[in-house]
């Protein structure tokens, strides 16, 4: 999933001049985050990824994880008593991408290890890349305590550029079949 083989149907509507913003990189020089919202399909997975792609190329370390394995990853980890090193580890990467955010509620400890990461990444102005369906409000209603979650959202909303895509789902407009001529409509 590169930049280069993204392809934006015309029927995608998103903000084009910050996408070609974003491509530059600056954001991480800056330590700023980034937050690409849309419906399912429209590319914010691929173009997180392609971020992260490019920033490999400088040399930058990245780290991508969809939001259900992340949090599994770090439950999974208190079992061994390795969740303070995952957390540090998590936290040191110079750009930690998190896939699907908020697309399930986020349990007790789940809302306690995103307020964990996003205050230690902020705090070290460390970028976050995170993929969602939903808007940043609705995120409140996705978590088991709307304190933490507001406190860790407001840090990473601050500082982040929002690129909002919307439009029909890539995977619908290329199902198997779709390009086969519609009979009714060239008729013999």
């Amino acid at each position: 999933m590169r930049i280069d083989n993204w392809r934006a149907a015309d029927d995608l509507l998103y903000d084009r001049p910050l996408l070609e913003d974003l491509t530059t990189l600056r954001f991480i020089d800056a330590g700023h985050s980034a937050i690409l919202l849309g419906p399912v399909g429209v590319g914010k997975t691929h173009l997180a990824n392609a971020l992260g792609h490019m920033a490999i190329g400088r040399r930058k370390t990245v780290l991508f994880a969809r939001a259900d394995k992340l949090f599994h990853r770090l439950k999974a980890a208190r079992l061994d008593n390795s969740v303070d090193a995952e957390l540090r580890r998590i936290t040191a990467v110079d750009i930690l991408i998190i896939d699907d955010f908020a697309l399930r509620a986020l349990d007790a400890t789940e809302t306690n290890d995103f307020y964990e990461l996003i205050v230690e990444r902020h705090q070290q102005t460390k970028t976050t890349i995170v993929t969602s369906n939903r808007e940043p409000a609705e995120w409140l209603t996705m978590t088991a305590d709307a304190l933490l979650a507001q406190s860790a959202i407001d840090r990473l909303t601050s500082r982040a550029h929002t690129l909002v895509i919307e439009g029909p789902s890539y995977r619908q407009r290329h199902r198997p079949g779709l390009d086969r001529p519609n009979p009714a409509e060239h008729p013999q």
